[in-house]
């Protein structure tokens, strides 16, 4: 069985196309390809509410190409999700029609609801009985969802994201919102774990210093991290750190968002998984072509 999850981000575009083994009664997802396509859809709609002639374009030519890949691998079921770009958009439910016309691939424009409940199909192997608050940051939005006991008790989306941040378009009303959210979900006895989730994260935590077997970050950590990010310039974090253009400029306000959401509830660790919304579309594929 071949599975291709298509995550259409405001900073990025993703697609993974995995192969699931069955053997002696158990199943191995493994990927077989993977492409980050940098066509930042944010920045448009963030200042404008649409995106531009020129990323449409662009847009279209990328999803020909994630549509021929799919067909030469032969995959048996696909899932193709935009997230707050798009959905902020004014001409986003237009280009997704397009796409399904002149190339046949259907795309789903979902709310911050469906993104947290997807990415949660990956990580409720992670949960256990303690408390939990998972982070996941993205280019326009911040999903924030709180566990105790193995069981999802809130969930809510935010219009904060690392784009945002980068050209200074959070308000602090959403600032407050998000620590009343908090406050109100979250015991202040509670000694919360956050779990966080994004590509940023991922990076920071590579950043921090030599692989180990550790799978944490402390805040300080991560506020050690940023710091020694903030001394480089641009142009040093690309040719330096080895950083993608794309993710040079916006790694340190993502950080900082992760931090602010841990300040608020007053969390001090936040376990780091290789996980996000394609390998929840994944998991969701994978259910349905199994009662087939």
């Amino acid at each position: 069985m071949k599975l291709a999850a298509v995550d259409i981000g405001s900073n990025a575009i993703r697609m993974q196309i995995t192969k699931v083994t069955f053997y002696d009664g158990s199943y191995n997802f493994k990927k077989v390809e993977y492409l980050r396509f940098p066509l930042r859809l944010g920045l448009d709609v963030f200042h404008t509410q649409k995106i531009s002639d020129l990323n449409r374009r662009k847009f279209i030519k990328l999803m020909k190409a994630f549509k021929i890949l799919i067909d030469l691998y032969e995959v048996d079921d696909y899932m193709a999700c935009a997230t707050s770009a798009m959905r902020e958009s004014m001409n986003g439910k237009d280009i997704v029609q397009e796409v399904k016309e002149e190339i046949g691939l259907k795309i789903n424009i979902i709310d911050g609801n469906r993104e947290a409940e997807l990415i949660n199909k990956s990580l409720l192997r992670l949960i256990d009985e303690r408390a939990y608050l998972h982070i996941d940051v993205g280019g326009g939005s911040t999903e924030l969802n709180i566990y105790q006991n193995k069981v999802k008790t809130a969930s809510k989306s935010f219009q904060i994201g690392s784009v945002r941040a980068l050209e200074d378009k959070v308000q602090e009303p959403v600032w407050q919102s998000m620590r009343k959210f908090i406050e109100k979900n979250v015991s202040p006895k509670a000694r919360i774990i956050s779990i966080g989730t994004g590509g940023n994260i991922s990076k920071i935590f590579e950043l921090s210093g030599p692989k180990t077997t550790r799978k944490y970050l402390d805040s300080a950590k991560i506020e050690e991290t940023l710091h020694k990010l903030e001394s480089f310039s641009f142009e040093e974090r690309v040719n330096k750190l080895n950083l993608n253009e794309d993710r040079a400029d916006v790694i340190i306000p993502a950080g900082k968002i992760y931090l602010r959401a841990m300040e608020m509830a007053n969390s001090q660790k936040i376990l780091v998984p290789d996980l996000g919304l394609k390998d929840g579309m994944m998991q969701v594929l994978f259910e349905r072509r199994k009662t087939l």
